[in-house]
């Protein structure tokens, strides 16, 4: 396992609609261990492939259920196909670090998909994992947890970002 280079807004790559994977190869495998072990380093909840840089429609998170880091969950192909409720809650992004506004979400879902051996899988998560997941799929279809916001307020993030991205890169440089 490595740990990949997180891309953050600005990045193009993040805007991308993310590309299905035809087959579960070993190195589909290889990019979710990969994934995996950069959520956890980064101390994520869930990381979309196309946030380290790979266009490919491969989500990872945390089974919140649990204890954190002892259950890590992939989907490769993820799709929504049922959905119910509302919740508002406080969102972040490993790709906006530091940006954290509320963000209107399912409270419910459906998703289909494939395991990490190309198995078909169906789940139904509620609450915080519904949240991750429909954030994540969000990512595959190059859309950031701002753009959910008002006018206002998406400006506002990205006026902060924009400040924090300078500092980050700064001390990446130095």
């Amino acid at each position: 396992m490595a740990i990949r280079q997180l891309r953050y807004m600005g990045d193009p790559v993040l805007r991308k609609k993310a590309r299905p994977v035809e087959e579960v190869t070993d190195e589909t495998r290889t990019l979710i261990d990969d994934m995996i072990e950069t959520m956890y380093i980064s101390e994520g909840v869930g990381l979309a492939a196309n946030q380290v840089g790979v266009p490919q429609r491969v989500i990872v998170y945390d089974n919140v259920q649990g204890q954190y880091g002892i259950d890590p969950q992939a989907l490769v192909n993820p799709e929504i196909v049922e959905s119910e409720g509302c919740q508002r809650e406080e969102e972040g992004c490993l790709s906006v670090p530091e940006i954290k506004e509320v963000v209107e979400r399912f409270l419910k879902i459906k998703v289909t998909g494939l395991d990490r051996n190309g198995g078909e899988v169906t789940i139904e998560v509620e609450g915080l994992a519904a949240r991750i997941i429909q954030h994540e799929i969000d990512h595959l279809n190059g859309v950031l947890f701002v753009d959910r916001l008002g006018a206002v307020r998406k400006k506002l993030a990205v006026s902060r970002w924009k400040k924090i991205r300078k500092e980050l890169e700064a001390r990446q440089s130095a």
